[in-house]
């Protein structure tokens, strides 16, 4: 007897293929925020254990067609919890839902195994359309990440296009200073921090200035928000005027990304002889990954992701955290609070550093998660949230004030060493991105905004906006002539955030 030939479109292989579906989906759902290499460990684990319990089924079942029927509702059942649990708990404040969701699992289960097992059920008649269907659920959340993840024009020229490069003169000093922009994420101005948090940064401020810091204290930012803030700041120029990718109908992220990773400040820095510097934020859009010299923690392959963890969150895998094996509050504080306390801890590496360098430092704090106490200690990020995961005002108000103490500390340490250290005085930018959450909507425009520009401080003034930063400090040290621009901040709502309104600013000009 002839043993039977194989055939790959007739091999229940359908179940493999959607095991993949559930991680490539949220990575299709966040792919501008995370990148691509979060989800390699979980498809492979994925798939692995997929693979794992198909031949388990197999044994079990003696047949691969049953298996495979098995393992689709075990993968659908396994995956799909997470949503349903999370769906159901919003709509009733249920004590013993936990119990009953599991109870119904099992028995969801058991009946899985019953079917498959039931010999009248014929279940090769439908595995060349299950085949199809499972790589054609996968088309579109592979189309989403391959094609957010792929550039759709030449940053280049899109650059040229967007704002006059300068001309090849001498450059004003030499040799050419370091340059550091460092953006401490929603850090509010002095003023705010008095009359709403209670806070008194004339210390700080006081520290500044006595290094040789012009503090520019009624700055406020371009934008409400990180993107458009530092998109605007590192190409010198506001968004609407920079192309019909920003029009007010559009609600695409990543023309304003890739301005972030090459911009025209950069582009000029690096004509003119400079090295980039940057560092890992835990947000890809603002990590300039193909810089001269990329810094990121030493990855712990013991460690779990925020992808990960978010992605145990949909499946039945998420009542890990019931018993103490998960929390996926502290997994991000921890991944926050490492890579904030590696850029401070490399100061030092930079100033030995041969220039001249670009470094660009986007700091996640004091923004939330609240990770850092006021000394460095580790804190909770959860314990700062309400039942519904928001921040309650005074418990907002807590996380701010210990992670603006300890950002101040870290600085003025970092900053010391950094200009004692450096062979020519370097650059140094200390510039809030936009203003703390919770405020009427002018105030959430209000950062701090200081400038260590040594011998060419007379450049500056109180308003100036971020928009016009790199326009002073390439006119002072590169020998450019730009002309400022009119300090304007704008409003956007979420989803249209190209729909700006210009809001009236707190200071004259």
């Amino acid at each position: 007897m002839k043993k039977p030939k194989f055939h790959f479109s007739h091999f229940p292989w359908y179940p493999i293929a959607l095991s993949t579906f559930p991680v490539l989906t949220l990575l299709a759902h966040n792919v501008g925020p995370v990148r691509l290499s979060v989800a390699a460990r979980p498809l492979l684990v994925s798939v692995c254990g997929a693979a794992l319990v198909f031949l388990l089924l197999r044994l079990a079942l003696r047949d691969w067609q049953r298996a495979a029927f098995a393992l689709t509702l075990f993968l659908l059942l396994f995956f799909s919890y997470g949503h349903v649990y999370s769906l159901l708990a919003k709509k009733w404040n249920f004590e013993r839902l936990t119990a009953v969701m599991l109870s119904a699992c099992l028995v969801f289960a058991v009946l899985t195994l019953w079917w498959a097992t039931r010999k009248p059920l014929q279940f090769t008649k439908g595995v060349i359309f299950m085949n199809i269907l499972s790589i054609t659920m996968l088309i579109y959340p592979t189309y989403s990440v391959v094609y957010f993840s792929v550039p759709k024009w030449s940053s280049g020229n899109f650059i040229r296009d967007s704002i006059p490069l300068p001309g090849t003169k001498a450059a004003a000093v030499q040799p050419l200073p370091d340059i550091y922009y460092i953006i401490p994420d929603m850090y509010t101005r002095a003023d705010l921090l008095k009359d709403v948090y209670k806070y008194d940064n004339s210390e700080f401020l006081a520290s500044l200035k006595q290094m040789g810091f012009y503090v520019a204290d009624c700055s406020q930012s371009n934008y409400i928000r990180t993107e458009p803030s530092l998109a605007s700041s590192l190409n010198m120029n506001y968004l609407q005027d920079m192309g019909a990718d920003f029009a007010p109908d559009s609600i695409n992220r990543f023309p304003m990304w890739r301005l972030i990773e090459h911009s025209a400040v950069r582009l000029i820095l690096e004509s003119a002889g400079y090295k980039t510097v940057a560092f890992a934020t835990g947000f890809s859009w603002s990590e300039i990954d193909d810089a001269d010299v990329y810094l990121a923690p030493s990855p712990l392959e013991s460690e779990m992701t925020e992808f990960e963890a978010l992605l145990i969150q949909t499946t039945l895998a998420r009542h890990l955290e019931d018993v103490g094996l998960l929390d996926a509050e502290q997994i991000a504080g921890d991944r926050y609070r490492q890579r904030t306390l590696f850029v401070f801890d490399s100061f030092d590496d930079l100033a030995r550093m041969p220039g001249p360098k670009f470094v660009f430092m986007h700091i996640i704090a004091p923004h939330p998660p609240f990770v850092l106490g006021p000394h460095g200690e580790p804190l909770d990020p959860g314990s700062f949230l309400d039942e519904k995961g928001g921040y309650p005002a005074n418990k907002f108000m807590e996380g701010y004030r210990n992670e603006v103490t300890f950002v101040n500390d870290q600085l003025l340490a970092a900053l010391e060493r950094l200009i004692a250290e450096s062979p020519v005085p370097p650059v140094i930018v200390i510039q809030g991105d936009h203003g703390p959450w919770m405020q009427p909507k002018n105030k959430q425009f209000y950062i701090l905004n200081a400038y260590y520009l040594p011998g060419h401080s007379d450049a500056l003034y109180a308003e100036i906006s971020p928009v016009n930063t790199f326009r002073v400090i390439l006119n002072s040290y590169l020998g450019a002539d730009y002309q400022l621009l009119k300090d304007v901040s704008y409003y956007s709502p979420v989803p249209n955030i190209y729909d700006f309104t210009a809001i009236p600013r707190s200071c004259g000009r």
